[in-house]
């Protein structure tokens, strides 16, 4: 596995413009096909964001907006670490890649043909849609850490995920702003039909792009060991890598703040706000668009100051958003508060993406990324679950802000145990 990951270093500081319109070798081959499938997943998750929204205009029960979040997340928590096993005994991973993820993109066409096919329950149909998903969802999670890390290599991780998710979220923006005037053109449900099978595009960009990645073939173990008996092997290796150990700990603390408030915030601006179409647009274009700039900004200074500068900074900041939210009424404050979020979540993403890597054994990314998303996956199960049955009972705002105490308490946590640190 360690033959892999490692690119020349030429290939890590190439400049953009060459990397896309004139890759002179394998690795800047490898770098345009991971940014043009950015675009492609960015037109795709632009529509995605307005999938909580189309199903609570369905009439969607809180539950049912919690579930969409927790079906991955159960499915991961049972499965990652055996998905990650396997992986780790396939010779090459990028076809498993490629096409979990088509599958889980397409999800979003079958959701804009549900209500053709459905004329009751359809906010049920498009849930089972999204249940089945979950297994291509968990295979795509462990395989997308590995194939982004052996692309890059050590040296070149932030600066390719920050230009990956820079242009993901340019393509993202502009899907979204032209989202919220195709709702214009259309009645309900036929406005949100038409862009979620016009998503198909940007399935058909990804899988194009990312079935094309060429990777050397990895060593597979000639016998295949089973689970149990490779927990005990990582058990005492685990003993030995506090780093791992630390930061895995503190992010999943930290995680149960973040996941309980996803469901929370399309009812939030729909029901407490009554926000329109447009209105929701402009929150998700502005949080994408600062989140898009803040990737270049949060990758010069984890070079210059260090990641751990970077991830007490971000952890710190978006751990706000969900208090500030339940205390605004007005949608123009919305837009502020999410385009700081966007800055600062920018940063989180890029310094766990890294961090996550660089304290994996080389030659065993697969079977300690599958563990690392396994308590990933157990933080995001119950807390979107909780936090429906806490915006019912309690009131969306009191769970907004529970959800911002615990974001601050997994902050504290990683402070403490020196998450970010070098070796």
């Amino acid at each position: 596995m360690s033959d892999a990951v490692a690119p020349a270093n030429g290939a890590n500081q190439s400049r953009l413009w060459d990397v896309l319109f004139r890759p002179a070798s394998l690795e800047q081959f490898n770098q345009r096909h991971v940014l043009i499938d950015g675009i492609g997943v960015g037109l795709t998750a632009g529509v995605g964001s307005f999938l909580s929204v189309f199903l609570v205009r369905l009439g969607a029960s809180s539950f049912l907006i919690g579930l969409l979040t927790a079906m991955p997340a159960l499915t991961g928590m049972l499965l990652a670490m055996p998905v990650g096993q396997f992986l780790a005994g396939r010779p090459q991973i990028v076809p498993w890649f490629a096409r979990s993820r088509f599958f889980v993109l397409l999800c979003y066409v079958l959701t804009g043909l549900a209500p053709f096919v459905f004329r009751s329950h359809q906010p049920e149909a498009i849930i089972v849609i999204w249940a089945l998903a979950t297994l291509p969802q968990t295979i795509v999670s462990v395989a997308f850490t590995v194939v982004m890390g052996a692309v890059a290599g050590p040296g070149g991780r932030l600066t390719l995920m920050s230009r990956r998710w820079s242009i993901l979220g340019l393509a993202n923006m502009l899907t979204v702003l032209a989202v919220g005037q195709v709702l214009r053109v259309f009645e309900f449900p036929l406005n949100y039909q038409v862009v979620f099978i016009g998503s198909a595009a940007g399935a058909l960009i990804s899988f194009a792009c990312s079935s094309s990645i060429k990777l050397p073939a990895i060593e597979a173990p000639t016998t295949q060991q089973s689970l149990i008996h490779t927990l005990r092997e990582h058990g005492s290796t685990l003993r030995a890598n506090q780093r791992f150990v630390r930061f895995t700990v503190s992010q999943f603390i930290f995680r149960w703040g973040m996941t309980l408030v996803v469901p929370l915030f399309p009812i939030y601006w729909v029901r407490n706000v009554h926000a329109s179409d447009p209105a929701i647009s402009a929150i998700n274009s502005v949080q994408i668009a600062v989140t898009m700039v803040a990737y270049f900004l949060w990758a010069r200074i984890s070079q210059r100051r260090g990641e751990r500068v970077v991830l007490l900074i971000a952890a710190l900041g978006v751990s706000f958003y969900p208090l500030l939210t339940a205390f605004t009424h007005r949608v123009e404050l919305l837009v502020v508060w999410a385009g700081l979020a966007g800055l600062f979540s920018a940063g989180i993403n890029l310094v766990f993406f890294d961090i996550v890597l660089s304290t994996c054994p080389a030659d065993q990314q697969p079977a300690y990324v599958g563990m690392y998303q396994t308590t990933v996956y157990s933080a995001t199960f119950l807390a979107p679950l909780l936090g429906a049955a806490l915006a019912d009972a309690i009131g969306i705002g009191p769970a907004l802000v529970l959800g911002a105490v615990l974001q601050l308490a997994g902050c504290g946590l990683m402070t403490a145990l020196g998450v970010g640190r070098e070796a």
